[in-house]
């Protein structure tokens, strides 16, 4: 092998999620940047149009992340396979996968576009349908420089990725492009890819790993990763989608809640997104110990959740009004509440990390498809539509974190 195709090391180094979380602050910042020019440039109920794509693309980029879970747990455990036997390319693999989602978008979109895109729906469809086709290879390729350790290029394709998003929502604003411009820049960083591999051979080298196993057993993997990553990202990325789904019209107040569930959860599930490789190796290495490997990040999201939810009731409101303008008004309750319902889908999303490197591909799914099915039916309660988001996002995860635990101890104790 060469040094770019080395195997992992025996853990994942302090320097690594140093790396990553660098990365991982430029792409926060870049995507804080989107929605702040977005949220200026429109007028709430304007945003609202916007949040529903932004939404809905992130709903269908959720899913593909699920190629990257399994193409890091993959390469990760690939020096513990039994030599010899047939193997599997996941770049490959990635692109036959992103090309029939885009199919599938696109095929299905008569039934579905007229409830969820408003306006630009043509435009919107073209759109949602390439990008996700793209993004299928950047997951892919995350998921392969995440299995051999090589976290500064995996660093270097996430903040590809997000300054493409805001160079395009940067002209978009000074030239005064509207709402097709924000549309665009959305999916502009599911080509950092492509712009990825000619610069770097490193990027190269992975993208030609091969995995062992076949290509039925790889895609069986992927399949229960890309359904539980679908539920979450319903929960995470496509909740203004959920949204729009069990209300219907929801004008500029919906733009407001929009904002503030995007706000109030990104300091925590950015990071814990941006991570997943970091994780899922982490857990792989600790395989013997899977609960207790649990304890230091869960506690960690804890505490800075914690103080996140005291921050956003004391001073989320003047934020949200001085930030974006006085058309977005807020509880500081409201805020605090959306803060803590972060912190329960930012531990679900850590049980979630830790179940899928147990190769527990079932309980996986299970659980954020439990979680989502919960929260979908606590937004259809006959009360507000602030009271309601904060129900569905607040008590949904816990059953997914139920169903994961369990899992995880049940393995622990046939493993033992």
């Amino acid at each position: 092998m060469t040094d770019a195709t080395a195997g992992p090391s025996s853990a994942v180094t302090r320097g690594s999620v140093v790396r990553v979380g660098a990365a991982t602050a430029v792409s926060a910042l870049c995507g804080y940047a989107v929605l702040y020019l977005a949220a200026r440039d429109l007028e709430p109920a304007g945003f609202s149009v916007f949040g529903v794509f932004w939404g809905a693309f992130g709903l269908a980029s959720g899913a593909a992340f699920g190629l990257l879970q399994e193409t890091t747990r993959e390469v990760r455990s690939a020096p513990f396979a039994e030599p010899g036997g047939e193997h599997s390319h996941p770049m490959r693999i990635g692109a036959g996968v992103g090309v029939a989602a885009a199919a599938l978008i696109a095929i299905t979109s008569p039934l579905w576009s007229a409830h969820v895109f408003v306006d630009d729906r043509w435009l919107s469809i073209v759109l949602l349908s390439a990008g996700l086709a793209g993004f299928c290879l950047h997951t892919t390729l995350l998921g392969m420089l995440a299995g051999i350790d090589r976290w500064s290029q995996y660093g270097a394709l996430m903040v590809t990725d997000a300054v493409l998003r805001v160079a395009v929502a940067a002209t978009t604003f000074a030239v005064g492009w509207g709402l097709g411009g924000y549309l665009w820049a959305t999916v502009a960083g599911s080509v950092g890819w492509l712009l990825m591999l000619p610069a770097s051979p490193t990027a190269r080298a992975a993208a030609r790993i091969r995995t062992p196993g076949t290509s039925a057993t790889f895609l069986r993997g992927v399949g229960h990763s890309v359904a539980a990553a679908g539920a979450s990202a319903v929960l995470v990325m496509g909740f203004p989608v959920l949204l729009k789904a069990t209300s219907g019209d929801l004008g500029a107040a919906g733009g407001v809640v929009i904002l503030a569930v995007t706000l109030t959860r990104a300091p925590l599930l950015v990071p814990l997104t941006a991570m997943q490789g970091n994780l899922i190796a982490h857990f792989v290495d600790q395989r013997a110990h899977r609960l207790r490997s649990l304890v230091v990040p869960a506690a960690l999201v804890t505490g800075i959740g914690a103080v996140g939810v005291v921050l956003a009731g004391v001073f989320g409101p003047w934020l949200l009004r001085e930030a974006f303008g006085a058309q977005y008004q807020a509880d500081g309750a409201l805020l605090a509440w959306l803060t803590a319902a972060a912190v329960t889908i930012a531990l679900l999303t850590l049980t979630g990390a830790a179940t899928v490197a147990a190769a527990l591909h079932r309980a996986y799914a299970a659980g954020w498809l439990s979680a989502t099915v919960a929260s979908t039916l606590l937004l259809l309660l006959p009360v507000a539509l602030e009271v309601r988001t904060v129900v569905a996002l607040l008590c949904g995860p816990l059953l997914g974190i139920s169903v994961h635990l369990l899992a995880l101890a049940g393995a622990g104790r046939g493993a033992a």
